[in-house]
């Protein structure tokens, strides 16, 4: 039965129950709508683009020794925030309390408009072993769901997968069945980090599969569409990395098919507002095979944006007003028009493992963008970002810093505009995943997805295709020159006497100088060091390096020759160990200038194992006195709400084990302790 009352009303003023990106979206639509909006924040975010941009903020308050995520995982809070604030609507985002029948019950309770499905809706499709009996019940085809104690040898390799929520918490993929125990625990542990509930299960795990999934919008009168579909089939760590629609490749029948499958399983729980149900589609040697039903999120999507671009609706906008009582208009859904194409930029580093980065985001831009949180009306890029040039990036909230999309003629079109948008992005101060986007974006197989369908799967970045398309877009002579910038820029910049008339270079002289050498390494801490030395001859630099001519160097803008081809490097420099940023078509480097004359560093002792970012430690697996094995887990350790395992670099013993399970750590925190038993790693 739909609990949602029919005709609430109009929304006049609306709390957003979430944070970052998707509470800047919402705010954005309620602002072209005349609806008045209500932020809410946990303690020390005050500064928060969100709450900057809402007309009033409500402080959550931080239950017990909790973590600021917890402030956002409490429906009473909420509630009475919405009250303090006199707002008469509540809209969940996604992630959070989004997919929460009790929230959704607090809400209407205290006499809200709940801005999404009933609370029935929420809990029956909430519950996903409950959902695929539903499906199952309304002949949509399901994969099994089996209790972790039920699973046999026979049902292996399984995917551990949340009961709530999503974004690829809590799931982990297990081949072997003895695993599986400490597995499912670990899932439930960061399930119920992420979203209150630590209840796991799992299903088949298959390995080749289209992810696609179908968006519905349904209203209260019984009118169900089925707004066209997408494909999210290129992931890691079953985190979806990017998003496009329509689904490349996919048959008219099999389209028509999955559609009539999401419009089932909306009418058979009398489903209204935006929604998705998620389908895997098996790629075999002979093409697709028979679709079957994943799972049903009762909220937006993350990826959402493609198929506003490609429909030229505003869900939220559409969200808001299914929720105040309005039909959806005669005629059916638009159709698709173009190709739209997402790509989710995440604070991580594939130089250390795809660990997450924090720090201060010094710079954040994206100059191909046309639009901020609204549906592209022309082919154009797109930017919905949860942070701005300044924003500390901490490790409390998931790492995902802003999505990018691109609305093309057609998906060649698409694919080309997101590419260059994200090459020519001007991101500083925090590592990111920029890199492997636009490889994965450039790379023949993913183009020629429409036409070779199997290409493209929920395996493509397997761990041979990952490593390679991770790859910085900088090569070693790239990263050479952006050296060579970095060091003409700093001699620039240090010129005495400020301007210098034009032609007249800094330390202009008649006859060579000695050369100038600087240190630099790569990649802000830095695995490779490059050294670059230039001469200066009758006033001008002349580098060492065969081939390369300096044409102008200032202090923000480098243009070098090499080999006939001019390159024009920009060049950014930030205090506080944030390192030289240098951007140029050649791809973006970020070095760390390295100091000749070094001030004497503490000694470590070479078997301390240290906290590669800050985080909170989920648990200890190991005690003092243990033999440990290569590659052995010792700790885990949440950060950005995922866990990370801290393993051991090779065969020892455990000496010394300083943390506790519960305990937060900063950055290069000794966490264990090991004495090698061979050669020290």
């Amino acid at each position: 039965m739909n609990d949602t009352p029919p005709h609430p009303g109009p929304v006049t003023r609306l709390l957003v129950a979430n944070r970052g990106e998707i509470a800047r979206r919402i705010i954005r639509t309620c602002r072209t709508m005349g609806i008045g909006t209500v932020a809410v924040h946990a303690p020390g975010e005050e500064g928060a683009a969100h709450v900057a941009e809402a007309d009033t903020a409500v402080r959550l308050p931080l239950p017990g020794s909790g973590s600021p995520v917890d402030a956002y995982l409490d429906p009473r809070a909420l509630v009475a925030a919405a009250r303090t604030a006199g707002a008469d609507a509540v809209h969940p985002g996604y992630g959070f309390l989004s997919e929460n029948a009790g929230f959704v019950r607090a809400v209407t309770g205290a006499g809200l408009t709940w801005v999404g499905p009933s609370a029935d809706a929420v809990a029956r499709m909430g519950a996903k072993t409950l959902a695929k009996r539903i499906a199952r019940d309304a002949g949509v085809p399901v994969a099994d769901a089996l209790a972790p104690e039920d699973v046999r040898p026979e049902h292996m390799p399984v995917l551990v997968k949340a009961v709530s929520g999503g974004g690829g918490r809590g799931m982990r993929v297990v081949h072997d069945l003895a695993d599986l125990p400490a597995e499912a625990a670990a899932a439930g542990a960061e399930a119920a980090s992420a979203f209150g509930d630590p209840a796991v299960f799992c299903e088949p795990y298959v390995r080749r599969g289209r992810h696609v999934e179908v968006q519905v919008l349904a209203d209260v009168h019984g009118t169900v569409w089925a707004l066209g579909d997408r494909d999210c089939s290129v992931q890691r760590r079953h985190q979806k990395v990017i998003e496009e629609a329509p689904a490349p490749g996919i048959p008219d029948d099999l389209r028509e098919r999955l559609h009539e499958a999401a419009r089932g399983m909306a009418r058979a729980i009398d489903y209204t507002g935006a929604g998705t149900a998620e389908f895997l589609v098996p790629v075999g040697e002979g093409g697709l095979g028979a679709p079957v039903f994943l799972e049903m999120n009762t909220r937006l999507q993350v990826e959402h944006p493609v198929t506003e671009c490609v429909t030229g609706l505003d869900l939220v906008e559409w969200q808001i007003r299914i929720a105040e009582g309005e039909a959806l208009p005669d005629g059916g859904p638009p159709a698709p028009r173009g190709h739209a194409v997402e790509a989710r930029l995440y604070a991580e580093d594939p130089r250390a493992d795809w660990r997450p980065r924090t720090g201060t985001l010094h710079a954040f831009d994206v100059p191909a963008a046309t639009a901020r949180f609204e549906p592209l009306t022309v082919p154009g890029v797109r930017l919905d970002s949860g942070v701005e040039p300044g924003d500390t990036v901490g490790t409390d909230f998931d790492p995902l810093l802003a999505k990018v999309v691109a609305l093309g003629r057609d998906r060649r079109d698409a694919v080309r505009r997101l590419s260059s948008a994200l090459a020519a992005a001007r991101l500083h101060g925090v590592g990111t995943n920029r890199d492997l986007l636009v490889r994965v974006l450039r790379h023949p197989a993913f183009g020629a997805a429409a036409e070779h369908p199997e290409e493209l799967h929920t395996g493509y970045l397997d761990a041979d295709r990952l490593t390679a398309l991770a790859q910085p877009l900088a090569d070693h002579a790239a990263e050479r020159l952006a050296a060579l910038a970095a060091s003409l820029s700093a001699a620039e910049a240090a010129r005495p006497g400020g301007a210098v008339p034009a032609g007249i270079p800094a330390n202009w002289r008649n006859l060579a100088s000695q050369a100038h050498t600087r240190l630099h390494t790569v990649g802000g801490a830095g695995e490779r060091r490059i050294t670059t030395s230039y001469r200066t001859v009758r006033g001008a630099p002349v580098p060492e390096q065969p081939g390369v001519r300096v044409i102008s160097a200032a202090p923000g803008l480098v243009v070098l020759e090499v080999d006939g081809l001019r390159h024009a490097l920009a060049v950014h420099r930030y205090a506080g160990g944030a390192g030289v940023h240098v951007d140029s078509p050649l791809g973006s480097v970020t070095l760390t200038p390295v100091d000749p004359l070094p001030a004497p560093e503490a000694v470590i002792d070479h078997g301390a194992l240290p906290a590669p970012m800050p985080g909170t430690i989920v648990a200890v697996d190991v005690s003092v006195g243990d033999r440990v094995a290569e590659g052995q887990t010792l700790l885990r350790v949440e950060a950005m709400k995922m866990e990370h395992r801290i393993t051991a670099p090779a065969a020892g013993a455990v000496r010394e084990i300083p943390v506790t399970a519960g305990q937060r750590v900063p950055a290069g925190a000794p966490l264990a302790v090991l004495d090698y038993e061979g050669p020290q790693p």
